[in-house]
């Protein structure tokens, strides 16, 4: 049977319009299967210990007479540097901070009972010092120094006791993130086997932020009163899956 032009016309049509709906499908098929990924964390951890130490003592003296406070506070500050000495820690690094004079007369808000101790005295002794160890065992001696009437104040320094730093983190760092990320392959690795896929690339990379918390985490103990500390760091890896 004869087909005439325009008949001829509109098959040809349909079946491009056939073949172009497949392609279309196909090529959608390939981009929704280049989005898979898998999205792991790989972290790596290090237990270090501290390289520096600083440790303020804070003293006050006070009286009535205001040379004589003066003089107290010095013998102080004798004391402090003598049991430094005697305790193995350096006092090369030694330095006083944060002289100040109160005068309880000129206070405009004090209460109304009477002042024992006009003037007051205060003086921050620091110490700073590359061996921990030796600060760490000084600073549980300290009850010799209240023994030989130095006054101590907390202040501005809360508890008082030492603190702690790690300063070698630039030196750890390139090895953490490779073992991280390493860590962070062989999940995604184990997640393209058991979905049996296979990894196709790195889709998108988070280095993370080091973290140095205290090695015993427990309520009311700080990372800066720990002598060892724990180093860590946590990567976050997209990998595509084909």
């Amino acid at each position: 049977m004869a087909v005439d032009r325009s008949t001829t016309r509109i098959i040809i049509l349909a079946i491009g319009i056939v073949v172009a709906g497949w392609a279309a499908g196909a090529g959608f098929a390939r981009a929704r299967l280049g989005d898979r990924y898998v999205t792991v964390k790989g972290f790596s951890e290090r237990e270090v210990r501290a390289d520096l130490a600083i440790w303020p003592l804070r003293v006050v003296a006070s009286g009535n007479d205001l040379a004589g406070v003066q003089l107290r506070l010095q013998g102080a500050v004798r004391e402090i540097v003598q049991f430094l000495a005697r305790t193995g820690v350096d006092t090369t690094d030694v330095a006083l901070q944060d002289f100040a004079v109160t005068d309880a007369r000129t206070e405009m808000y004090r209460g109304p009972n009477p002042v024992t101790d006009r003037y007051v005295i205060r003086q921050t002794v620091v110490v700073r010092s590359t061996d921990p160890d030796k600060v760490l065992a000084a600073s549980q001696r300290v009850g010799e120094l209240v023994a030989a009437g130095v006054v101590l104040s907390s202040g501005e320094y809360g508890a008082g006791g030492p603190t702690f730093v790690f300063t070698g983190l630039n030196e750890l760092k390139p090895e953490m993130i490779a073992e991280a990320t390493s860590r962070a392959r062989e999940a995604a690795e184990q997640f393209a086997t058991d979905s049996r896929s296979s990894l196709a690339g790195i889709r998108q990379a988070s280095q993370g932020v080091f973290a140095i918390l205290p090695r015993d985490q427990a309520p009311g103990i700080s990372e800066q009163s720990q002598i060892v500390k724990t180093v860590r760091v946590v990567s976050t890896v997209e990998y595509r899956l084909r």
